[in-house]
């Protein structure tokens, strides 16, 4: 039987920082994580074989194999079923796990040292303050100083600007909105994103250095693929994208009071009465996904960070106290995807060259914010991914749909044939705009799990989002700002994708902060019992990316942690 201070379920978004916090405390932390661990030398075949058991030390960390196993090739990556990033084990020759949802749409979401941060865009934008005050338990005051110092230590920086960004901040201009280059946003306007990854490299013009010899240097390459996982650096933790696995895990091994383990799915929480506080945990069930083997692993505190959709599934098969808010509240962002293709004679005189080539640099580097609708994002994702997102529609195929006078767009939903060969064409000539909407919290949406089926892991999780009327106008509002802003840039003609409410890409509420856990983020219902990721969320933060937050949070729970329990 293993014991130690705290154990943490997930080495994701929330998880590498509390792990890392609660080690530079002194206290002795066990992260389990349920995926692969790439770029570590005691998983040389992460894929193939079970390797060793845990890692405590940053000297296991091999930017080598990191670079050889994050090899950028797009399906291998990201294909939801079988590819690297992926939510399954790390043996890519067995299914990936299950969820059930009966909506159109995709969960995108992978398992491993890192997380979802893997295959992040890296966007790390704070909550508005709108979102926050007066709603959450805490103030947005109360964040700042928590926001700073992940800010600091990831770091953030705003992007720096390539040709999509240059006239996307046009196509804003054009619209009247001004520029607030600001991280605390309480008027509408554009601003370069703030994002997890570094500045560009100094010699990125220099022509006496090749690409190759670039790519080991420290600093972005502005290369793109950041969404097939970044392999630009010197060293594991000098990598130019800062996922957690190379930004807070050798920060965490370096406290020299963490191990990670990966391929240990955690199956159950375990609890036992107490005559102060009710109930409080004392441990996990883990299962070693290579063998099946369970153990069990003792804590004085335990920290599920496990996200929207696996710490509800945990609490409901560890049979913890019925909470009508554990698993609710789900909010996604009601997301959607508007595209503009420009002409060569137009780009020219705006960016100075005939192609956008919207691949190059960082893959989200401008976004215009409006606090009480939500956000728009430049996007410059990669010719695959940008041909899938193309055909995601709830309207069905395009031929179905004629543009009507005054309709904002051109083309809407899925293109077939000739048409989807013709946008691919101009591709390096398009710009594309996610939406993401500050959408309601409603009880109704969430996480529940079927009691009939499991998996090797327990019943499987149902996962439900339906918008509120209220979360679909804002979305309508915002699909017509991205249009007018593209064809104010001179697109020649717009591209709307609508996109289905099962688009799950930020994941929040299903935990929510001050229904299922206190202002400490620590369970109501079960003392010593911690939640670290985006599930303690409120809200939807007002349509802001969510990983910051949660980061930020993450860094306030460690240090309630030990006031409450180790002083």
């Amino acid at each position: 039987m293993d014991y130690q201070d705290v154990i943490v379920i997930g080495a994701g978004g929330g998880g590498a920082v509390i792990a890392k916090e609660l080690g530079g405390k002194g206290l002795k932390v066990l992260v389990l994580e349920a995926g692969p661990w790439y770029g570590n030398k005691k998983w040389s075949n992460p894929n193939g074989a079970p390797g060793d058991t845990d890692s405590s030390t940053a000297t296991d960390l091999d930017v080598v194999l990191y670079k050889q196993l994050i090899d950028r090739y797009e399906m291998n990556m990201n294909d939801l079923v079988s590819g690297r990033f992926r939510w399954g084990p790390a043996d890519r020759n067995r299914s990936q796990w299950f969820r059930s949802s009966k909506q159109k749409g995709m969960i995108w979401q992978c398992a491993g040292v890192g997380g979802t941060t893997q295959t992040y865009t890296a966007n790390c934008p704070r909550a508005y303050p709108i979102a926050v005050d007066d709603r959450w338990p805490l103030s947005y005051r109360e964040l700042i100083p928590y926001y700073e110092k992940v800010e600091a230590e990831l770091p953030v920086n705003f992007a720096a600007v390539t040709a999509k960004e240059e006239l996307f901040y046009y196509g804003a201009q054009k619209l009247g909105l001004p520029m607030n280059p600001t991280l605390d946003v309480t008027i509408p306007g554009y601003r370069p994103q703030p994002n997890a990854i570094l500045p560009p490299n100094e010699h990125i013009n220099n022509p006496n250095i090749s690409d190759e010899h670039l790519s080991w240097m420290e600093g972005c390459t502005l290369a793109g693929h950041c969404i097939n996982g970044c392999p630009h650096g010197p060293s594991v933790e000098k990598i130019a994208k800062r996922s957690t696995n190379v930004s807070y895990v050798p920060l965490a091994l370096k406290t020299g009071n963490v191990r990670i383990r990966p391929n240990a799915f955690a199956v159950k929480i375990l609890t036992e009465k107490d005559s102060t506080y009710g109930i409080r945990v004392n441990g996990v069930i883990v299962r070693n996904t290579w063998t099946g083997e369970q153990e069990i692993v003792r804590a004085k505190i335990v920290v599920m960070a496990s996200g929207s959709i696996e710490s509800p599934r945990l609490w409901i098969n560890s049979g913890l106290p019925e909470n009508p808010w554990v698993g609710r509240g789900l909010v996604n962002h009601y997301m959607d995807w508007v595209t503009g293709i420009f002409d060569e004679r137009d780009l020219i005189s705006i960016v100075g060259q005939t192609d956008l080539n919207p691949f190059v640099g960082n893959t989200c580097g401008a976004r215009v914010d409006y606090p009480g609708l939500g956000a728009l994002q430049s996007v410059g994702m990669s010719p695959g991914l940008t041909a899938s997102f193309y055909g995601i529609s709830e309207s069905g195929y395009s031929f179905l749909h004629t543009p009507k006078p005054g309709d904002p767009w051109d083309v809407k939903g899925v293109p077939f044939g000739f048409e989807i060969k013709e946008w691919m064409e101009a591709y390096p000539r398009s710009l594309s705009i996610l939406v993401s909407t500050d959408d309601d919290v409603d009880q109704q949406n969430g996480v529940t799990v079927n009691p009939a089926i499991s998996d090797e892991n327990g019943p499987i999780p149902i996962v439900k989002y339906i918008p509120t009327k209220r979360s679909s106008k804002r979305r309508k509002e915002l699909m017509k700002l991205s249009a007018d802003l593209l064809r104010k840039a001179g697109a020649k003609k717009i591209i709307w994708s609508d996109w289905p409410p099962g688009m799950m890409i930020h994941i929040e509420s299903t935990m929510r902060i001050g229904y299922v856990v206190d202002d400490n983020c620590e369970a109501l219902q079960v003392k010593q019992l911690y939640i670290a990721d985006n599930s303690v969320h409120f809200n939807g933060l007002g349509g802001a990316n969510p990983t910051l937050t949660t980061q930020a949070l993450a860094v306030r729970t460690a240090e309630k942690i030990v006031e409450s329990y180790f002083y």
